[in-house]
């Protein structure tokens, strides 16, 4: 009946306003005669004492029950302003007067009151903060989108969205060719230099420098494993480490972790894209052990890796494969390796097992995934995040990050105070990217869900996984038909490898 009151009213507004008879001033309800509650409004999602960056979308939400008539929200500051948001279903505030009022509240905290009508009325919740940092975030993140699956994979593509709003465009998608497109990997959130990988009938790695042309290569070589996974770009732009591994896949019959993806053997290698060159080092390819994950350290100098201890071949011991993170020295100038790997956090003495290393580019962090075995933490409800501060070797869990279900692959942003990573918390089968602060000091804020204009109905209708997310510091030139055809055609530029 709302609605469609609501509909008649805006239709007669809209002719008012065209024959110039209506005010220039938006409807809004005002709660009337409201309860008022001593508790804390339930919201979906929780942005109740969260930490912004100042540029955020608006962070529009539901009530987290579904018997709500209407919703209404009022942010204030401390210097008289405010912003109203209204909705049958959602908040929604408008865009230039939400960047506004964050703008004019850096550094300082916005008090935000909710009100939600009932059938037995209206209530009105005690009020809560919301903390804007003066620390921005970048322009958007890249994500793969796709159906949490196991052994098979259908339409799926990689995205990007605008984190100021809710625009959000498909860089490829696999309609454009049969495949399936993952490992996406940017320079510091620079697109210029990129990495993607495809896999399937029409597999290959697709580079760039510069933001130059993408070439289409082959990967492999008679002295590797098989094809380069799981990049990382070093600082200059030059390298770029990456990972061969075989992998295979199990289901649990009881478990609740579903799923294994496990390493059969993997070994590290870098590639110089000016000399098209894979290095390779005997101390990374070791027989009894398995190396994944490589990294490059903030100044480029060291490389970051997972090594575990192999398992006997046809052992199906599984839960005895544990990673700890090792180091090796790396010169930029030459290409060449240390000759000494250092092991910088045991988790095997933990009985834990550690993946997904990535250093901030500050030098100051290392955000890492701690499960109790394995190295495909996505599906290992037990997964949590730790922080290693690189000036003191101090390791500690993000609690205030973590959840009880899923923390698995992370990112940061380019100046190094915000963390992108992927969690399950939502329902225990989706992942969703969650964002929080991480200090100077380490310090780490209360992580909010990625926003959108009317989150439970988007959450609830996209039955995809955020997978891999990455920051962007501006929009990618991705040139999707010139993609597509390099995809198809049957060349490849072979890997060379190092004398």
């Amino acid at each position: 009946m709302r609605k469609m009151l609501y509909n008649n009213i805006k239709g007669v507004g809209l002719w008012l306003l065209a024959i110039g008879l209506w005010p220039l001033a938006s409807c809004t309800t005002v709660p009337e005669n409201a309860r008022q509650e001593a508790t804390l409004p339930k919201i979906y999602p929780d942005y109740v004492g969260v930490t912004v960056p100042v540029n955020i979308a608006p962070l529009c939400f539901n009530m987290a029950d579904e018997k709500t008539m209407f919703v209404d929200a009022v942010v204030k500051d401390s210097h008289g302003n405010s912003l109203r948001g209204q909705g049958e279903e959602a908040v929604d505030f408008d865009i230039d007067d939400w960047h506004a009022l964050l703008g004019q509240n850096r550094g300082d905290s916005l008090v935000v009151t909710v009100s939600a009508e009932y059938a037995d009325g209206w209530h009105t919740y005690r009020p809560f903060s919301i903390y804007v940092s003066p620390d921005s975030i970048d322009y958007g993140i890249c994500y793969r989108l796709i159906e949490p699956g196991y052994e098979v994979w259908s339409k799926m593509g990689i995205y990007e969205r605008d984190l100021t709003s809710f625009d959000e465009r498909a860089l490829i998608e696999n309609t454009q060719f049969e495949g399936c497109v993952n490992c996406h990997s940017f320079n510091r959130g620079n697109s210029a230099d990129m990495s993607l990988h495809i896999r399937g009938h029409h597999g290959a790695t697709l580079l760039r420098k510069d933001g130059g042309p993408f070439t289409a290569y082959n990967t492999k070589t008679d002295q590797t494993l098989g094809l380069c996974v799981y990049p990382y770009w070093h600082p200059s732009g030059r390298y770029v480490a990456y990972s061969t591994n075989k992998t295979s896949q199990i289901f649990h019959s009881s478990d609740r972790n579903r799923i294994e993806v496990f390493d059969e053997a993997s070994d590290i290698q870098v590639y110089d894209v000016e000399k098209n060159e894979l290095l390779l080092l005997p101390l990374l390819k070791q027989e009894d052990f398995y190396e994944t994950y490589p990294v490059f350290s903030a100044d480029g100098r060291s490389l970051y890796f997972c090594t575990a201890r192999a398992i006997s071949e046809g052992s199906h011991q599984l839960d005895s494969i544990r990673y700890n993170l090792c180091r090796i020295d790396f010169d930029p100038a030459t290409g060449n390796f240390g000759s000494r790997i250092d092991t910088i956090v045991n988790a095997t003495v933990q009985k834990k097992s550690l993946s997904f290393p990535r250093p901030s580019y500050d030098g100051r962090f290392l955000c890492y995934t701690l499960s109790d075995y394995g190295q495909f933490s996505i599906w290992h409800h037990e997964a949590d995040l730790y922080l290693l501060d690189l000036s003191t070797g101090e390791c500690r869990p993000m609690t205030m990050a973590n959840s009880e279900d899923t923390e698995s692959f992370h990112n940061w942003s380019t100046n190094s105070r915000w963390l992108v990573f992927s969690s399950r918390r939502d329902d225990g089968l989706f992942t969703r990217p969650y964002f929080c602060h991480i200090d100077a000091k380490g310090d780490v804020t209360k992580p909010f869900m990625l926003p959108q204009r009317n989150p439970r109905r988007f959450y609830r209708e996209r039955f995809l996984s955020f997978n891999v997310p990455d920051f962007v510091i501006g929009p990618t030139r991705f040139d999707s038909y010139n993609v597509s055809r390099a995809i198809n055609d049957a060349y490849r530029k072979d890997f060379g490898v190092r004398k």
